[in-house]
């Protein structure tokens, strides 16, 4: 496996998270966001994946894009240990969670909008605080589900990883870079500080990368 990873990238960060949960080698191909102008820009990555993020993962020749259906790919072609649980009102709750994150948050404070942002010259402070706005209601969302219902364990779900960790620890790696208040969120507070004892985590952390700055 091939995958095409940027270390800041919370998308890519998932996907390294599940291919270490499932204890799968991958050779770490990265692409630089921001250098040359943007490398997910440039051919030959384009070829590859012609929506120009990241990550990509390549299997056995096939060329897999958009890091919720890679792990869900994952999961079905490596299905011990499970990211997603076995009965379909517990998936759906972890999908929920999920998607709260990588749907509701994630699309609205990704590079590609900060810097658009910046290029029809909003401030730098209007900037931080549309990306704090958004993360910070997203997650108080999240913290209120998570606290309603008596599936939450020691993680999102029960007491053993799913699909919903993977994708809060990149979000809150990202909310903590730029200074979101997290005061209010004991629960994401507590299962993020779980899943980063984790070694499938912690190898999986942006400052672990190659292409780390």
């Amino acid at each position: 496996m091939q995958l095409y990873s940027y270390f800041r990238s919370s998308a890519s960060y998932r996907v390294r998270i599940a291919l270490n949960l499932k204890g799968l080698a991958y050779e770490y191909a990265p692409i630089h966001l921001l250098k040359d102008g943007g490398q997910q820009l440039a051919q030959p990555y384009t070829r590859l994946n012609p929506t120009a993020l990241v990550p990509t993962l390549v299997d056995d020749g096939a060329v897999l894009t958009q890091s919720m259906a890679i792990i869900e790919y994952l999961d079905e072609t490596h299905p011990e240990p499970r990211l997603l649980p076995g009965t379909a009102l517990d998936r759906v709750r972890v999908r929920a969670l999920a998607q709260t994150i990588a749907c509701d948050i994630a699309p609205l404070n990704n590079l590609r909008v900060l810097r658009y942002l910046k290029g029809i010259q909003v401030p730098d402070e209007a900037r931080d605080t549309w990306y704090r706005h958004w993360t910070e209601l997203g997650l108080s969302a999240l913290e209120a589900m998570l606290a309603e219902s008596p599936a939450t364990g020691t993680f999102c779900h029960g007491d053993t990883p799913t699909l919903a960790d993977i994708c809060l620890v990149p979000q809150m790696y990202n909310a903590r870079r730029l200074k979101c208040d997290l005061k209010a969120m004991p629960i994401l507070l507590r299962i993020d500080q779980a899943c980063r004892a984790l070694p499938a985590f912690a190898q999986a952390a942006p400052d672990n990368q190659p292409d780390a700055e």
